[in-house]
């Protein structure tokens, strides 16, 4: 296939990740590579929402030792957003000034890394770019703590949240037994439908240290017969600890915190989490007049680097790689995902899937996973997550303290 000259841009979107900034620093180094065909690399400010305000940063700018230092940095380096695009054929304004700002600087290679909102919005600019006549080749890089991405066996970022989630839960339950009074530990953990994450507190109950009870998303949750597990627990030994996705729902299909107030809903449309170890933990405090103590790990889940799984940093540097040579062998409007490989030793591949079958689909864990009374693993939960949490962070130090990436953000747009 003829190259594609031209210059590149590349955007973060949705909720950062431990390392996030790993795939960027893929993208970056690899684009560097081919001057002969990408003389310019951009990166959007606040993903998509940079490209509309032609508010974007020129990375040649940036000292390369400074984006070797992004693999152990969290958050989103260049910013991110939850901006919703409209339907292209009921609305194509947005798409309109995409369009002029990709004519107006070039753009031939669009990289967007993000989770399933982010592939939409992929799917949905790689598509109005061909019917209108407009070569650039489109990749989605996958990233999700949720692990819920479609298509692939999983995904950069949720590795590293899990390694948090389990070595927290571990460190938690040994505080929570130095007294000689009970107590119930409550647990929230981020998941809205896929309970990937919270599942992870698995690993610790794995190694002797977890949660009694582990509550997903993909089986229906009845706070009476949480009281019932709680229960029968407290009763023997005093001491309870209870993991649950913050996306449990009940059987009227209402998530935990909507039993007490209203919720916020962004701009797709998800109701906004959180406040579920709470409202339980207030529940169950009500019910057996124990002490008890709710945590919610929040960002926490997601921006610990210093924690970061080896493994996943190694692979979210891949997947950046790959998605520009792909983009640079021609593809477009596909997601680089992975490929397990059978066997005992872990090892996996990269394959391409197209945006259409990933886009605003949601893998969950297998049901054949969760325990039969619904507040617990099954080991083959441990087997697919072991592996993934392998490995220790890249961190620089400097007096004891992390050394993060620091960007120029040398404006490049609005001239």
């Amino acid at each position: 296939m003829t190259a594609l000259k031209g210059n590149l841009i590349f955007g973060q979107s949705g909720g950062p990740t431990a390392v996030i900034n790993s795939s960027a620093a893929g993208v970056f180094e690899e684009a560097f590579k081919h001057p002969d065909i990408i003389d310019k690399v951009y990166g959007a400010a606040h993903g998509i929402v940079g490209v509309l305000n032609e508010d974007f940063y020129d990375i040649g700018q940036e000292d390369p030792e400074e984006i070797k230092l992004l693999s152990g940095t969290p958050s989103s380096i260049l910013g991110s957003c939850r901006y919703k695009l409209a339907d292209p054929e009921q609305d194509e304004r947005e798409y309109k000034k995409i369009l002029e700002v990709f004519r107006k600087y070039n753009i031939r290679y669009f990289l967007y890394n993000g989770g399933n909102d982010s592939m939409d919005t992929c799917d949905k600019i790689a598509r109005y770019l061909e019917q209108n006549d407009y070569e650039c080749r489109v990749i989605g890089v996958p990233k999700t703590i949720d692990n819920d991405l479609w298509g692939t066996d999983h995904c950069p970022g949720f590795g590293s949240a899990a390694k948090f989630v389990a070595t927290t839960t571990m460190e938690v339950f040994l505080d929570s037994r130095v007294y000689d009074r009970g107590m119930i530990i409550v647990l929230e953990i981020m998941g809205r439908h896929a309970g990937w994450l919270a599942a992870s507190a698995a690993l610790a109950q794995y190694k002797g240290y977890g949660p009694d009870l582990i509550y997903l998303p993909e089986r229906g949750f009845d706070p009476k017969r949480m009281l019932e597990d709680v229960s029968e627990i407290y009763s023997r030994n005093r001491n309870v600890m209870i993991a649950v996705s913050e996306g449990v729902q009940t059987p009227d299909g209402r998530f935990i915190p909507e039993l007490v107030s209203e919720v916020a809903v962004d701009a797709f449309g998800h109701k906004q989490l959180g406040g579920t170890a709470q409202v339980l933990a207030n529940y169950l405090s009500e019910k057996l007049q124990g002490k008890n103590r709710a945590i919610e790990l929040s960002l926490l889940q997601r921006s610990a680097s210093h924690l970061a799984s080896g493994t996943d940093i190694e692979e979210a540097y891949r997947v950046g790689v790959e998605s520009v040579r792909a983009a640079l062998e021609g593809a477009s409007d596909v997601m680089l995902a992975f490929r397990r490989h059978e066997g005992e030793e872990y090892k996996i591949e990269t394959f391409q899937m197209p945006l259409a079958e990933v886009a605003n689909k949601e893998k969950t864990v297998p049901l054949e996973w969760i325990n039969e009374e619904g507040n617990g693993l099954k080991s083959e939960y441990i087997d697919y997550a072991l592996p993934l949490i392998q490995g220790e962070p890249r961190q620089e130090k400097s007096e004891g303290l992390p050394r993060f990436a620091r960007f120029k953000k040398v404006q490049a747009g609005k001239r």
